[in-house]
């Protein structure tokens, strides 16, 4: 179960560019790819998270190599917790550029 509090925020703090017409599509063939969190190893609630958000560079929007798959299971929260959190401050205005690194750890803590 995604987290509500989460998304309303989400929804309140997400940046108002434009999406690319064609970002339905390549996020919905990236997670076809790529369907589990690369920090929990989970499947459920997956959201493509772009490294780089792509209204600080608009060119890195659709790239795949700007891409990481993270989970929004309540509980879990790896979206949030890995790619909007630095030195312990989470926000969604946060973007961790150590996001691969971090998630990388993570997922071979729980080994």
């Amino acid at each position: 179960m995604k987290n509500p509090i989460t998304t309303i925020t989400k929804l309140l703090t997400s940046p108002k560019g434009k999406r690319s017409n064609h970002w339905p599509t390549v996020r919905k063939h990236w997670l076809s790819t790529h369907p589990t969190c690369e920090a929990c190893g989970g499947s459920k609630n997956i959201e493509v998270h772009h490294k780089m958000p792509f209204h600080l560079d608009p060119s890195k929007e659709l790239d795949p190599t700007n891409f990481i798959t993270l989970c929004e299971v309540m509980g879990s929260e790896c979206h949030l917790k890995v790619g909007h959190t630095v030195d312990g401050t989470s926000s969604w205005k946060i973007f961790n550029p150590n996001v691969v690194n971090d998630a990388d750890k993570l997922l071979a803590a729980k080994g």
